[in-house]
This record gives C-alpha cells, sequence and structure tokens, in this order.
C-alpha cells in the first residue's frame, strides 16, 4: 500500500483495516506506511506552527513535532501492551503498535487539514497568544478524534474481557495526554514570539497548563 493512501484506506474501510490488524494481514508494511505518513503530515503542520517567528522556527517545529509524537509512542506503548497481555490480552506487540499508529495517523491528516485555517488567522490578524492557543486547540481536538479510532479498533479487534481493557485504555489515554503534554512543554518553542530571536530549545521550567492559561488571560485582557 502506497504511505500516503494508508489513512484513505483507514478512513473509508475503518472495519477491514481492523479486520486486518486482528488478523495480522502484512503488520510490517501498515505500520511503515503509517509511520511514513504521518510523519510527513505532522512535519508540513509543523512548518505551519512555526511561521509565525522565522523560517528556522517553521524548519525547527517541522522536525520536532513528528519527534513530539513518536517519543511519547516510544514511552506509553510498553505500558498499553504489557497491562492488556496482565489482563488476557491476545494483541502481539505489533497489533498494538499498528493501532496506536492509526491514532497517531488520523490526528496527523486532521492536524493537518486545518494547516490553511491556521496560516490564514496568522496572516490576517497576526496576534501571537491567539495564534498559539488555536493550535494548542487544533492539535486537541484532532489528538481526541484520533484517539477514537484507537478505542474502536482496540473495541473491534479484542471483543472478549472488553469491559476491563476498554478501563485500561482509558488509563492509557490519560497518561498518553500527560505524557504529550510534558514532551511538548520539553522540546519547546514550537511556535516562538516575532519578536524574540530564533531559539532551537528553551531552559527547562514553567508548565504547559500554567502557560496556556496565561496566554488565554493576555489574549482576553488584549481584548477588553
Amino acid at each position: 500500500m502506497n504511505s500516503f493512501l494508508v489513512i484513505e484506506h483507514i478512513l473509508r474501510n475503518r472495519v477491514d483495516f481492523f479486520d486486518e490488524v486482528r488478523n495480522g494481514d502484512d503488520l510490517s508494511a501498515k505500520i511503515r506506511d503509517m509511520l511514513i505518513s504521518s510523519c510527513m503530515f505532522f512535519a508540513l503542520y509543523g512548518l505551519v506552527m512555526g511561521y509565525s517567528n522565522s523560517w528556522m522556527q517553521s524548519l525547527s517545529s517541522a522536525v520536532k513535532l513528528p519527534v513530539l509524537f513518536l517519543i511519547t509512542l516510544v514511552i506509553c506503548l510498553p505500558t498499553l501492551y504489557f497491562f492488556n497481555l496482565l489482563f488476557g490480552s491476545k494483541l502481539t506487540l505489533p497489533q498494538t503498535l499498528a493501532l496506536i499508529l492509526t491514532a497517531i495517523t488520523v490526528t496527523a491528516v486532521l492536524t493537518l487539514s486545518f494547516a490553511p485555517i491556521s496560516l490564514f488567522f496568522w496572516l490576517t490578524a497576526p496576534n501571537y497568544q491567539f495564534f498559539k492557543l488555536l493550535n494548542v486547540g487544533i492539535l486537541t481536538l484532532t489528538g481526541f478524534f484520533g484517539l477514537t479510532f484507537l478505542v474502536q479498533g482496540m473495541r473491534y479487534v479484542q471483543r472478549e474481557g472488553r469491559s476491563v481493557r476498554t478501563i485500561i485504555l482509558w488509563m492509557w489515554i490519560l497518561v498518553y495526554g500527560f505524557v504529550g503534554t510534558q514532551m511538548a512543554w520539553t522540546l519547546r518553542p514550537f511556535f516562538g514570539a516575532p519578536e524574540l530571536p530564533f531559539q532551537l530549545f528553551r531552559q527547562f521550567g514553567g508548565n504547559f497548563y500554567v502557560n496556556v492559561m496565561e496566554s488565554f488571560f493576555l489574549l482576553l485582557s488584549g481584548l477588553l
């Protein structure tokens, strides 16, 4: 399967796709295609995210956004696999990886679909705090819809003992979200204020959630 057609297969024929994962059909190719396509989609969106600062920030964000999702995947994959195994799951590690990558790939393509909107708002109303909150909102929304594919896939592939493993899955999703936001904070900046010089990384300190709230109140105070 072409790497950039895998997302169409997932969106148009998700039941068939989940069937193939459950049966272990060509998992290595599916994993490869999803990795390539999701990294490309995130890289393209990263170019838009960094546009608020400079072309160097755009290139930096184009690299860091795919890295963010890949590192979060590597950190969180063992937890989901071994806890499912503990409670009787018959899913193999490649099957678990394929299902998580399904969520990431859907997130990536939905995120990329918002790129023209994000760029439009920056070009027509270049407010840095609004731009940052807009992109955080986009990634939160697309991440939510992406993870619904993981939930659907897990329920379809594992038809026995679903109640306990569904609880485990939702707990894992919370962990995945916290790890992802902390990793995003560690790899920052992804945007870069227009008046600041380009920085590849910033010093440790602060908190993602506090920073988002500060941006919200700064934006609100500017509107009042």
